[in-house]
């Protein structure tokens, strides 16, 4: 191959490149859907000018362990929400309805916002596996912190008498100074989001 063909042929392959590299950036760069209890389709990386940072709380009517942390959720709650953050529980299992999503928010008094997650977007984007899990986004949508909300449970069926790590209050305070997240990453225990039925 002469040196004019070969560079015919990359000039050729680069133009061919250039024309599938739209999609293909549609595709790494498509938006996070969401859905709420209406059926309105969400992106829930859009923050709105008043929130410094937004708390998804991924939970499922049915996983006691998720349930066991509703009083947390309330009192994190009550600590941050006047301080700019959002807490918005997900409901990542299909089966969940959104009747029986909102008899759960009354049933466990939890902060009232709520969507469901049915095609895990969300939950691809985040990492997440398992409920009770939560992940923290800035307003810039940078995942400042994924895990657990503190260390109560050590493993399934063993939980410790109270909290000795407190880390997502621990990461709301990191980010509303302005300041990295000491452990960003945290192993969570509860029941595995790829249980649910699909």
């Amino acid at each position: 191959m002469t040196g004019c063909s070969y560079a015919a042929r990359l000039f050729g392959l680069l133009v061919a490149l250039t024309c599938l590299a739209p999609p293909l950036l549609a595709r790494a760069t498509a938006a996070v859907r969401v859905e709420s209890l209406d059926g309105r389709a969400i992106d829930p990386l859009q923050l709105p000018a008043d929130v410094k940072a937004a708390v998804y709380i991924f939970v499922s009517v049915d996983c006691p362990v998720s349930n066991r942390y509703a009083p947390e959720v309330r009192r994190l709650h009550d600590r941050f929400a006047a301080q700019g953050v959002r807490f918005t529980l997900v409901y990542p299992n299909p089966a969940e309805t959104p009747a029986a999503i909102r008899e759960h928010l009354t049933a466990y008094a939890y902060p009232p916002d709520a969507v469901r997650d049915v095609t895990h977007t969300l939950v691809k984007h985040a990492g997440i596996t398992i409920t009770p899990e939560v992940a923290v986004f800035t307003r810039g949508g940078q995942l400042a912190y994924r895990g657990r909300i503190d260390d109560r449970y050590v493993t399934l069926g063993l939980e410790r008498p109270a909290a000795t790590t407190h880390d997502l209050a621990d990461a709301l305070t990191n980010v509303l100074a302005g300041t990295p997240v000491r452990q960003p990453r945290t192993q969570a225990v509860g029941c595995y989001v790829a249980d649910f039925v699909r």
